[in-house]
């Protein structure tokens, strides 16, 4: 861990927790024994990431494209998410994180969909990292029944109204998001909030990754120009100059 840090550019994160499935196989076991190892890591990242005064932290756990996956498989996801919650709920509550559950998380089992109704009550008010779970989600769908909220609503189509209507409005723009598992793509996760997102991409799969290495890509992308379309203040410079000259050079 590197001590005592804490972040300055990387306030709200995501990550794509991939390569469960992969991991397993290549261990000559079953795509689930992956989703069992993998849930172990979420619990130290998310530690980190409130160690290192990360202000939001969302993780990718289930899509919509998922539910196409083999109900064996599904089922085990359905229940290594209660078994987090029962286990995660009183550090949650100890370290005023506030959580909650983004998408269509309905065809859970009944008791899940009660554990986790139950902890985003208790911990709306906290004002510690925001932890969001996006299950069964979406993000073409989020941004469209953002808008259909708002056309009911009679609002005005803007950015900052449509942002305004999204599943959880009060997390920020994504500063970073990490993919594991080694493919290099978003895969229809938080597409409004990602448009100036940092994003890396590492080759360890899920149920390989640290704490550690967490905090070696926070602190590497802590030291990346995030300039957001402009330009620092003496390369603006350079470049003026270098287009009055190339501008004199035409028109003399």
């Amino acid at each position: 861990m590197i001590e005592k840090y804490k972040v300055k550019q990387c306030k709200n994160v995501a990550v794509i927790m991939d390569g469960n499935g992969r991991w397993a196989q290549e261990r000559a076991r079953n795509r689930v024994w992956g989703h069992v190892r993998g849930s172990r890591i979420v619990s130290d990242i998310v530690q980190s990431a409130d160690d290192l005064g990360v202000e939001s932290l969302t993780l990718y756990a289930f899509s919509t494209e998922n539910w196409c996956r083999p109900q064996f498989e599904i089922k085990t996801l359905f229940k290594l998410l209660k078994k987090f919650l029962i286990k995660e709920r009183p550090r949650i509550i100890k370290n005023k994180i506030k959580f909650r559950v983004i998408g269509d998380w309905a065809k859970l089992p009944k008791d899940t969909r009660e554990i986790i109704s139950e902890l985003q009550e208790d911990t709306k008010d906290f004002s510690g990292l925001k932890l969001t779970f996006a299950f069964g989600y979406g993000g073409r769908a989020e941004i469209v029944e953002s808008v259909k909220k708002m056309v009911d609503s009679g609002m005005e189509i803007t950015e900052e109204n449509i942002s305004n209507s999204l599943y959880a409005p009060d997390i920020s723009d994504i500063d970073l998001l990490i993919r594991t598992g080694g493919d290099q793509r978003i895969s229809n996760f938080l597409l409004w909030q990602c448009a100036y997102a940092e994003l890396y991409f590492t080759e360890t799969k899920w149920p390989s990754f640290t704490r550690e290495e967490f905090e070696a890509i926070i602190y590497q992308v802590e030291n990346r120009e995030r300039r957001f379309g402009s330009v620092m203040s003496m390369e603006s410079l350079e470049s003026s100059k270098k287009l009055a000259e190339v501008n004199s050079q035409i028109f003399s």
